[in-house]
């Protein structure tokens, strides 16, 4: 798949998701063998760009991999300048949040809120393209509610104002997260435009990746949520897609390392007191996938210290060997 002038090694994305998709995160999907990983979204509002949580939130100039960070707004200028400013700071490409259905995000009628208003996606979207250099990308929703699915005219506006690649969530913003995704919509996108398309929405596992590809003929897959405790999905996805076999699940041996220096590269990110909460939540994804019981997880989330739950993660590896 190609974005622009930038090719990705595998059609596998690593979805933006605010609180996860941080530079400890990103940086271990495309190890794991992501072809993209997207940065958390950035507000279009310049009050926030200098703060703490927006600076670990910014893509580093010498980060491994394609540079893709996502804005999330709803006034044309304030986005393209917000755009201008990221590519400043080392964007390649700029993603825009049209597909967040968060209720704090939608009341300000940005995120998903938008596909309301097709008239002002196309104001925004024309502002940002016509204010960088590098590509830009649109992640939207199949449309407001299940009556008012207008993905297809979203993508058409969308592809003729100059967007370089399209992600479509296969749910509307009523639909939150709830039920399953469906695929009719991104197929019938796939079919309507000429720039490349990435499917979202439910895929975690290899098979269904194989399946939502060959289903609606879009050029790449976005994991978010399954990607969550089991960043090693994507290898397993690029395994079965390239090979058609399913690749061997991780030993115990190689999920330690990850995990202990996943959260250690946590706590070297955030410094030890913010980085020692975000592990929190980080670990229990992965005690999810392990199926673990809770009373490690208990004593865990009360660690204070780096050192403590480096130290409480390699003594349960070596219980559980």
């Amino acid at each position: 798949m190609q974005i622009g002038p930038y090719k990705l090694d595998a059609p596998l994305i690593l979805a933006p998701m605010a609180g996860v998709t941080d530079r400890p995160f990103r940086q271990l999907c495309l190890q794991m063998g992501a072809g993209l990983a997207v940065s958390e979204m950035m507000l279009a509002n310049p009050d926030t760009w200098d703060t703490e949580k927006s600076r670990k939130r910014r893509y580093e100039q010498s980060e491994a991999g394609i540079r893709s960070v996502q804005i999330l707004g709803c006034e044309p200028a304030l986005m393209a300048e917000a755009a201008r400013h990221n590519v400043a700071a080392g964007a390649q490409i700029i993603d825009i949040n049209m597909g967040c259905p968060a209720k704090k995000v939608n009341k300000k009628l940005a995120g998903s809120a938008l596909l309301r208003d097709p008239d002002l996606v196309a104001r925004i979207l024309e502002a940002v393209v016509q204010a960088v250099p590098v590509p830009v990308t649109l992640k939207i929703r199949t449309g407001w509610d299940p009556d008012n699915r207008n993905g297809v005219a979203i993508a058409r506006l969308a592809e003729a104002v100059g967007i370089q690649a399209l992600t479509v969530h296969g749910r509307t913003r009523a639909c939150l997260f709830r039920g399953e995704a469906e695929y009719d919509t991104i197929k019938a996108i796939k079919e309507a435009v000429t720039i490349p398309v990435v499917a979202n929405g439910d895929i975690d596992s290899p098979h269904k990746a194989r399946a939502v590809l060959d289903y609606t003929g879009a050029d790449a897959v976005m994991v978010g949520r399954a990607a969550q405790g089991q960043p090693w999905l994507f290898r397993q996805i690029r395994h079965y897609l390239e090979r058609g076999e399913t690749a061997p699940a991780p030993s115990q041996e190689e999920v330690s390392a990850l995990v202990l220096g996943h959260v250690a590269a946590l706590h070297q990110f955030y410094g030890e007191y913010q980085g020692v909460r975000f592990a929190r939540k980080h670990v229990a994804w992965y005690l999810d996938k392990m199926g673990t019981d809770q009373d490690f997880r208990r004593g865990f989330n009360v660690l204070e210290t780096a050192a403590g739950q480096l130290d409480a993660l390699k003594q349960f590896f070596d219980i559980t060997a």
